[in-house]
């Protein structure tokens, strides 16, 4: 199949600019060619984008697939319906633009078997990566759905169970969370030699792996044991974003998830010990988030969707959370696109409409760059040169 997209304004991520009423030509899936003067093929479709404004597709480098985004999602259901219910999430994403994505943990390894169908186009879906089962301390943030596992030996093991799964990233819960009954956030959790046994497995085949981690000695644990990426690292000093930089550690801040926590609050039926641990912790949090970015911390775009009301259609909201916290939108959508295709592995494929690249798009009616919030509205997502979305 031969397409040609035509009179789009492309937003370039690479080289800081917009591309006025250029033409992408696409064959089997890849970019072929951009101009502003291309002509279409005898054989090829032509798809005028005419005063929109075309973006490579978006990333959300933490979502959990399973889950429902309720006041309190429930992580005991049968397998069966977790696995309806990720079809349903991952169509919504795809409706909003996002067009890659990393799931952050799934029961029963139900986001290793529903790749797996994606990767034999067996499903339509973003593309994907995926962690398994989070490995937690027993009784730790997570073990409802995770791993339980103590000492490093068993951490080890814990490790190689997912990667036989299929897992691409290794997760890992350094400390306590929100939405765990009976745990800080603050709290250190899995230990530093733990964190250590688990993660050089996870090396030795190849793997990447990411830590739920909120206070900061079990952040400096995970930097310290050669952690790959820290989600949503509330607190965080110099020392962590230096060592960060040194040792090209990414951060995946997942502003959104405590914010629609506060935004809708116990009166929308959110327990009340979730809401008082994001009370308590948000300022920070933000704070945080300017800071690394101030000091130059790789950031990339993950939102936690499933948490509550954190809903699956709602990838660009934190781009605009972080254009209130000082990023330029370009910025904040390199974040979500080159970025985030750097941290997953994936830049010489994905995360910017360069030739030679999948084409994998997402079109907006305005410019984001003139408004951020332009990028809650996709108009049209193209995977693999194929509409599979439009309004």
């Amino acid at each position: 199949m031969i397409t040609l997209f035509t009179h789009a304004d492309v937003l370039d991520v690479l080289g800081n600019t917009v591309l006025p009423e250029c033409s992408i030509l696409v064959e089997s899936g890849m970019i072929r060619e951009i101009g502003r003067e291309l002509t279409a093929p005898t054989d090829a479709r032509v798809v005028d984008l005419r005063g929109e404004t075309l973006l490579p597709g978006l990333f959300n480098c933490h979502v959990h697939i399973c889950f429902d985004a309720g006041a309190n999602p429930d992580r005991t259901l049968p397998d069966a319906a977790f696995t309806i219910r990720a079809l349903d999430n991952l169509k919504t994403l795809l409706d909003s633009g996002v067009t890659y994505i990393r799931d952050a943990g799934s029961p029963n390894h139900i986001d290793a078997v529903i790749h797996d169908a994606q990767l034999k186009g067996q499903i339509l879906s973003p593309g994907m990566q995926t962690a398994g089962k989070c490995i937690c301390m027993t009784g730790g943030h997570g073990h409802t759905s995770g791993r339980e596992a103590d000492g490093p030996d068993d951490c080890r093991k814990a490790a190689r169970e997912q990667l036989k799964a299929g897992a691409n990233w290794i997760k890992l819960m350094a400390t306590g969370g929100v939405m765990t009954k009976g745990v800080e956030p603050g709290s250190a959790q899995l230990t530093e030699e733990e964190l250590s046994a688990a993660i050089e497995e996870a090396h030795k085949a190849g793997a990447k792996t990411f830590t739920h981690a909120q206070g900061m000695e079990g952040i400096k644990n995970a930097l310290r044991a050669g952690i790959d990426s820290v989600e949503h690292g509330f607190y965080m000093d110099d020392w962590c974003f230096s060592f960060m930089k040194e040792h090209d550690v990414f951060y995946v801040p997942t502003l959104a998830a405590p914010y629609w926590i506060k935004q809708y609050g116990t009166k929308a039926g959110i327990a009340e010990y979730v809401v008082k641990k994001v009370e308590q912790t948000i300022d920070a949090h933000m704070d945080t988030f300017r800071r690394a970015h101030k000091a130059g911390v790789k950031i990339a775009l993950g939102t936690d969707a499933g948490t509550p009301f954190n809903t699956f259609d709602k990838t660009a909201f934190e781009c605009v959370l972080m254009t209130e916290c000082g990023m330029t939108p370009m910025e904040a959508i390199r974040c979500g696109t080159s970025r985030a295709a750097e941290l997953l592995g994936v830049s010489d494929t994905h995360g910017s409409v360069t030739v030679g690249k999948r084409a994998d798009f997402a079109v907006f009616d305005q410019n984001p760059l003139d408004n951020i919030k332009a990028l809650l509205d996709c108009r049209m997502t193209v995977l693999g040169g194929e509409i599979v979305s439009q309004k």
